[in-house]
């Protein structure tokens, strides 16, 4: 079935030059375009000083996140779909494993840390934006769709360890939250 979903989605790559530089565009500037929405968070006129506990969980659990896909990546070795002969790759060829997708669990992990968080109007915007990103990630095939559920669930889980280890109100948040 993840075969044929990720076909299914792939197989609208080549079929039409708009969708397909919007697809590449966003696979392409999707994450650093939610990073720098999450910084510009910082200087936010309501709330700040939860604005940027959040902003802090978010970076924590992007970072921990990809350092656990990092682990993962030394056990896992799924080949890409585009090496197994399921996609036809729009962008440049990925030289390390498949699963779990970076893209994903970077976008994720900033998804629920807003969302725990209870910044739920944010991270239903954020929410959106790493939707296409996760899209895109099949759409210009480079992941299987499995990769990209995986790669969530890693940031899912980042978000929430970050959540209960590092506390709002704490010295350490007060000393991070009071810059700028």
């Amino acid at each position: 079935m993840d075969n044929d979903i990720t076909r299914w989605i792939n197989s609208f790559a080549g079929t039409n030059a708009i969708a397909d530089g919007a697809m590449i565009a966003i696979t392409q500037f999707g994450v650093p375009l939610i990073v720098a929405l999450v910084v510009l968070q910082w200087w936010s006129g309501t709330d700040r000083t939860h604005v940027r506990h959040t902003a802090v969980c978010a970076g924590l659990a992007f970072l921990l996140g990809l350092a656990v896909n990092q682990v993962i990546l030394i056990f896992v070795h799924r080949i890409r779909p585009f090496d197994a002969g399921v996609t036809h790759l729009l962008i440049a060829r990925s030289a390390d494993w498949s699963f779990p997708s970076d893209h994903a669990t970077a976008v994720a992990a900033i998804v629920a840390a807003f969302g725990t968080q209870r910044l739920h109007g944010r991270a239903c915007v954020f929410g959106a934006l790493a939707l296409l990103v996760c899209v895109s990630r099949v759409y210009v095939g480079t992941h299987y769709v499995t990769d990209v559920l995986g790669g969530a669930a890693v940031g899912l889980l980042a978000a929430h360890a970050v959540g209960l280890a590092y506390r709002e109100g704490t010295r350490l948040d007060q000393l991070l939250t009071s810059f700028l």
